[in-house]
């Protein structure tokens, strides 16, 4: 016994330094079987021997334009942002380790298949030999990824479903078991709950072959993120990875984009996939219990801890957290405690999110989709065949469908439980439909392909998130009905097309309000150039259009003072005090409330900050198109609270493409900013000026087109 132990503690001994010094040795041989070529406008080109080889070169390349967003995607994901940033992110830390647990992520990274283990010991491996060959840089708090870190962060959404679950009520739960008084919302959240926001989402369209000019599929990818938020890369790998688009930071699968078969966009929405339930509980002996089937179960509890950061370094609480069967309790609504209960594959999720970057037609990207974890987002798909399809979410439990589940439901009866998944055809899912196109702008499933359109009636309210089109639904249908014309640049047209029909329903009340006034009225008087430049308007945004800076005031005031009260933004009284301040602020910001909308309206981007900043004594770019809340299918919004006094866009149209499925590939695209978050690159601010006028750039998809292309050529930590 006594010899085998000291033969195990020096095979030990012998093992640990072998271990320590192959690990750069391993990642050197890897990183000599990718290549990198950076072409002219900085995006970077991986080619690896296989698809693990081609994802470390990928977060290779990722980290080296911007590693702090590769860093900080991760530490939120890990509900650890309170360790770099305070105290004040405390819940927002809470929220996600109620659904992500680190030893839950090791013990499912050991259950995964080995082809997705070798992805993610590459995408561990890739970040840490940045590191290593980048001493340079230093990390806020991540000095090492571990592979299992990938299944923290396995969709292209930051935070996903979990980011739904608000974390004011998860304060307002836990604080006072803690023996901590919930935090009242601040100036800053009570300003920001009223201002204008662009609505989360994006726009996908799908055109037929018979209704494009060169008898080619073709596919519009429009996500509307925060700027920044998703970097344009290609990669490749000699296992037939040969994926183009958009991957949030951090992550080895492109996202939204596409290969040499087909593309896939996706776009905020699907179906129901989050439940609340309320439970009556009871609470003796230290534990707590709550009724269910007529009986009663005792409540799971797990303290957890949470460390942040403070002046005096590191200092952590703890919270014990209660599960029901259902999910986390996320509340206390009215005495009884609420559940929530969401999906939670990551094993599932990050083979579908990568599988579907190696399928190659519709049939194979349906296999993917039989995963079913796709939870936050519909499908727009083209491909080479000439094949379009629309998948309203491909995660749709299946619901007693009596009960309203957007409300919290009886988490005490059986009869609310979720009944499995519901199968793909069983979902709102629409294939080559008759018109020759489909679209999705956020909206509801039941306009995706005109008169050829999925019927409400035929499916249970669950199956649509959304119940109602908006203004960018109808836009895209006049945009898309009708026409057989279409190519790269027609669609791009489309896209960018300048009417906003949301003006045709909110400026004409007003005109006629002000029409009503009697002739003597003063506030007649005082409005009637006002009056005068809407009347003649033809809604339609554009650099030089007074009409458009006035509307937008318009429009933001009007919003403000009625806070969603439809009737209160009838009222003639209403409607004409909001002009007359928003042409009056117009005036004390501009000047002139006759401020072209060119000079209002601007894109800047003055260091790589997340959390970015904006001045106007300081250069930046005039942008024409606006906020998607008008119906401008091309967005571009301010969100948060506005210091300055023009607005510069951090949200919207990020990354574009429109793609040709033909015989080769013909793809143009258009990028924020540029691929990198470092103000001394010169891929920084180098398509700004593109991006600002809606001009795309030629995609260098094959590899010859890269290689003219090549500005620089690499394997990572040259």
């Amino acid at each position: 016994m006594r010899n085998m132990l000291r033969s195990v503690i020096a095979a030990t001994l012998l093992l640990a330094p072998s271990i320590a010094s192959a690990q750069p040795s391993s990642w050197k041989k890897q990183a000599d079987r990718v290549t990198i070529m950076r072409d002219q406008y900085g995006i970077a080109h991986v080619y690896g021997k296989s698809d693990a080889d081609a994802v470390f070169g990928m977060v290779f390349a990722q980290a080296e334009d911007d590693f702090n967003r590769v860093e900080t995607n991760y530490i939120t994901a890990m509900g650890r942002t309170s360790e770099v940033e305070g105290e004040g992110a405390l819940w927002r830390d809470l929220r996600m380790k109620l659904f992500i647990d680190t030893l839950d992520m090791k013990a499912k990274y050991a259950e995964s298949p080995v082809w997705l283990k070798a992805l993610m010991n590459s995408f561990a491996d890739g970040l840490n030999y940045y590191l290593a060959t980048h001493p340079q840089v230093k990390p806020k708090l991540l000095t090492k990824f571990e592979p299992w870190m990938a299944l923290t962060f396995t969709e292209g959404s930051i935070g996903g479903d979990i980011a739904g679950v608000n974390a004011g009520s998860i304060e307002q739960f836990y604080a006072p078991r803690m023996g901590m008084a919930p935090a009242a919302p601040s100036r800053e959240e009570l300003d920001a709950e009223f201002e204008p926001r662009e609505p989360t989402g994006s726009n996908g369209f799908a055109i037929a072959p018979k209704n494009t000019a060169n008898g080619h599929a073709l596919l519009l990818i429009n996500p509307h993120t925060d700027h920044y938020f998703r970097p344009e890369i290609h990669v490749n790998s000699e296992e037939g990875l040969k994926a183009y688009g958009a991957v949030t930071w951090g992550q080895f699968f492109i996202y939204q984009g596409f290969n040499d078969k087909n593309g896939w966009m996706h776009t905020t929405g699907g179906g129901d996939v989050a439940d609340e339930y309320q439970l009556t509980v009871s609470e003796r002996d230290g534990k707590v219990f709550y009724q269910y089937a007529g009986g009663e179960r005792e409540m799971k509890s797990k303290v957890i801890v949470l460390p942040y950061k403070t002046s005096a370094g590191m200092q952590r609480k703890t919270v014990t957290a209660y599960f029901s069967h259902h999910g986390p309790i996320i509340r206390n609504d009215n005495g009884k405690w609420v559940a929530v209960r969401l999906m939670q594959e990551p094993i599932k999720a990050l083979m579908q999110s990568f599988g579907r970057t190696k399928t190659s037609d519709f049939a194979s990207y349906k296999k993917v989709m039989e995963l079913r974890t796709n939870s936050s987002n519909n499908t727009v798909y083209a491909d080479a065949s000439g094949t379009i399809a629309f998948v309203n979410g491909d995660f749709i439990p299946k619901r007693n469908p009596k009960f309203d589940y957007t409300r919290p439901v009886d988490g005490g009866t059986p009869d609310t439980e979720w009944q499995g998944l519901h199968s793909l055809d069983e979902t709102i899912l629409v294939t080559n439909p008759a018109n020759g196109w489909l679209m999705n702008t956020n909206n509801w499933p039941f306009t995706v392909a005109g008169p050829n359109s999925p019927k409400i009636g035929d499916f249970p309210k669950y199956m649509a998130q959304y119940q109602e089109e908006n203004a960018r639904g109808i836009h895209a249908i006049r945009m898309l009905n009708g026409r057989t014309d279409f190519t790269v640049d027609k669609l791009i047209a489309a896209a960018y097309d300048s009417y906003l029909p949301a003006f045709e329903q909110i400026i004409p009340p007003l005109v006629g309000a002000w029409d009503a006034l009697p002739g003597s009225d003063t506030v007649r008087t005082k409005l009637a150039d006002q009056i005068a430049v809407l009347r003649s308007w033809d809604y339609r945004f554009g650099l030089t259009s007074v009409a458009m800076s006035l509307a937008n005031a318009y429009g933001e005031e009007l919003a403000r003072v009625t806070r969603g009260n439809r009737a209160a933004a009838r009222d003639n009284a209403v409607m004409l005090g909001a002009l007359a301040r928003s042409a009056d602020k117009l005036a004390s910001d501009f000047g002139t409330w006759k401020t072209p909308w060119g000079e209002i309206n601007r894109f800047q981007r003055l260091d790589g900050r997340i959390a970015a900043v904006y001045d106007d004594a300081k250069p930046s770019i005039p942008v024409p198109y606006t906020t998607s809340n008008w119906g401008s299918l091309a967005a571009f919004s301010q969100n948060g609270v506005r210091t300055t006094k023009r607005i510069y866009g951090n949200r919207g149209n990020s990354f574009i493409a429109a793609v040709e499925f033909g015989p080769r590939i013909v793809a143009k695209t258009s990028l924020a900013g540029g691929v990198s978050g470092d103000p001394a690159s010169p891929y920084f601010m180098n398509q700004a000026e593109d991006y600002a006028k809606g001009q795309f750039k030629v995609v260098n998809y094959y590899r010859e087109d890269v290689e003219k292309n090549a500005k620089r050529t690499y394997h990572p930590g040259q």
